[in-house]
């Protein structure tokens, strides 16, 4: 069954709750997971400052530990969202060749 999200960054699934943020296709081999660490008020609006990023395999059979490829900390949610999609294209790049 294919996973459909009301939401896509790039033409790849986004989905959201609270503070947490998962970014790719369940069913390909990674995907990335994004938390936003804090927040700020901008034009009244409260919007993330701090996103930390996990690049995450979805090989079930891996310990949590070894399913962590890379991660890094951005600041902005559009830096952030921008940096994910550069590193799903660059891994799910890299298991075709």
């Amino acid at each position: 069954m294919a996973f459909n999200a009301p939401l896509t960054y790039k033409g790849r699934p986004l989905v959201r709750c609270k503070n947490e943020l998962y970014y790719g296709d369940p069913e390909k081999s990674a995907v990335v997971f994004m938390q936003i660490l804090t927040t700020r008020q901008e034009a009244g609006e409260t919007v993330a400052d701090r996103v930390h990023l996990m690049l995450l395999s979805t090989d079930t059979t891996k310990s949590p530990k070894e399913r962590i490829l890379k991660q890094t900390d951005k600041n902005g949610l559009y830096n952030a969202l921008d940096f994910a999609a550069i590193l799903l294209e660059r891994q799910l790049g890299e298991q075709k060749k």
